[in-house]
């Protein structure tokens, strides 16, 4: 349960800032699982979330009378959590409920917002993955042009914020939407490269 979600959280020899800590509700089912047969007395209230840290998917388990709304970021560090009564696991793309899909990007575009820097700290430190393959090539939409465009002006001078690469990439598309979508597809899909998701993609989940 908790302890073994907090392990694959930590890893061995993983520092402790590895950890979620704050995770933002994509869906609360106050009744739990539409799917769940069980009587309606053993079915306990869930939410789906992403980790603002790792971008982890999970089912947190709020606490009895809790009522979460979409989008809300809740504590789930090991502290003490007002909200939430624990980790309830890990889970896939495949695991959210249709609600919860729709309110992904959303998510996402709010942890890339607030958490600018690591993100451009990832444009002006990215390396090529293989002798062929830039980490940058990933990204949908950018393209060999302004990939190479990218790099030059990094080399030059390291970018301070996404409005300084938007001011010295012209026609850089949308930066939050490239990171948006390429988040979306390491989460949905079993991608080989990983730029930004840390955990693989589970495909069975315990209960």
């Amino acid at each position: 349960m908790e302890t073994e979600v907090n392990k694959k959280f930590s890893g061995r020899g993983k520092k402790e800032a590895d950890k979620e800590e704050y995770a933002i509700v994509l869906d609360f089912l106050p009744n739990g699982y539409p799917f769940d047969s069980r009587p309606s007395y053993l079915k306990k209230p869930v939410a789906q979330a992403i980790g603002k840290r790792n971008l982890a998917l999970l089912e947190l388990v709020p606490k009895k009378g809790v009522f979460l709304q979409p989008h809300e970021t809740v504590y789930i560090g090991e502290g003490a959590r007002d909200k939430i009564h624990h980790v309830s696991s890990m889970i896939s793309y495949d695991k959210l409920t249709a609600t919860a899909k729709n309110e992904l990007p959303y998510a996402i575009e709010q942890i890339i917002k607030e958490r600018e820097q690591d993100f451009v700290d990832f444009f002006n430190k990215a390396r090529p993955l293989t002798t062929r393959m830039h980490s940058l090539e990933l990204l949908p939409g950018l393209g060999k042009k302004r990939m190479w465009e990218l790099i030059e002006a990094r080399d030059e001078k390291p970018f301070e914020s996404f409005e300084d690469m938007r001011n010295r990439i012209k026609q850089l598309p949308d930066i939050v939407e490239m990171l948006t979508k390429r988040i979306i597809i390491e989460l949905s899909e079993n991608e080989k490269h990983r730029l930004f998701v840390k955990y693989k993609r589970e495909t069975k989940e315990s209960h």
